[in-house]
């Protein structure tokens, strides 16, 4: 059996963990694509601070105000498809009591004997728009790194809750594995990223042998480069910049660039930013 496991959660959260909204557009790519229903869902009263993630007011479909809270939501699907059962969990980072936020999912997951979990997520990077998106694929289990190539991130400091929900996943025996997509930062206005979105099925669909149809994502993205092409077009500095970008990305992705000199290159970068994949 894949290192993985046949039922592997998915998980992406909005906000801090989601530039460029690329880990929630994979995570939405995927729900428009299957059919899913809910497991379970936290209570918002114990995690979300509504001054910092406020409910939100719409009309139904027969006119009337209705309350949205903030939510965080596992849900399974319920056809099966070839390849392992991928499980969704989404929504908005929590504000508190992220120890037990964490604590009542994989509780869930071993119910339900979940076999893995994948966490997406999404980082302004000082990368160019014009190559492809770079996805950090990294895992703490020796077996999911043997198994698929990926890297061991030796990233110290500061984490988000991804990075809390792959400690508690670890401990309770569930492999992991993390997902980063690097956004350009000068594009940050230019939300959502498709192009990133795009790259983090991509990546997925190469750990779980799941993914849906993007050929949509695929126009999106290229109408996506397209627009700030345009815009660069017209901003001198903007241009040379990018170009210095686009030296450095092709330097990294020469035969020249081993592999560990592209880790190592990575690790001095987040360690600089402070907040790398790891800090989730």
């Amino acid at each position: 059996m894949d290192a993985l496991g046949s039922r592997i959660i998915v998980a992406a959260f909005d906000g801090w963990n989601d530039a460029g909204e690329a880990a929630s557009g994979a995570i939405a790519a995927l729900r428009d694509a299957y059919s899913y229903e809910p497991v379970h869902s936290a209570d918002p009263e114990l995690y979300f601070d509504y001054q910092y993630t406020r409910p939100s007011t719409r009309m139904d479909a027969e006119g009337r105000r209705e309350l949205q809270w903030p939510e965080a939501t596992l849900w399974r699907p319920t056809v099966q498809v070839d390849g392992p059962e991928l499980w969704l969990l989404a929504g908005s980072e929590p504000a508190r009591a992220w120890q037990a936020f964490a604590t009542e999912f994989i509780d869930v997951a071993l119910r339900d004997d979940v076999t893995g979990l994948v966490t997406l997520g999404a980082m302004m990077s000082d990368v160019p728009h014009t190559r492809p998106i770079s996805v950090f694929a990294s895992s703490q289990n020796d077996r999911v790194r043997e198994a698929h190539g990926l890297e061991k991130s030796a990233y110290e400091g500061p984490v988000g809750i991804l990075s809390v929900f792959e400690h508690f996943a670890e401990n309770a025996e569930i492999p992991t594995a993390s997902l980063w997509a690097s956004v350009p930062h000068y594009v940050a206005s230019a939300s959502p990223s498709p192009k990133a979105t795009l790259a983090l099925l991509d990546r997925l669909e190469e750990l779980t042998a799941v993914g849906p149809a993007r050929e949509h994502l695929r126009t999106e993205a290229a109408a996506w480069e397209a627009s700030i092409d345009a815009a660069a077009a017209e901003d001198e500095d903007m241009t040379e910049y990018i170009r210095q970008l686009e030296r450095t990305r092709d330097t990294w992705d020469s035969p020249d660039a081993s592999g560990d000199a592209i880790a190592q290159a990575f690790e001095r970068y987040l360690r600089r930013r402070g907040d790398g994949p790891d800090k989730r």
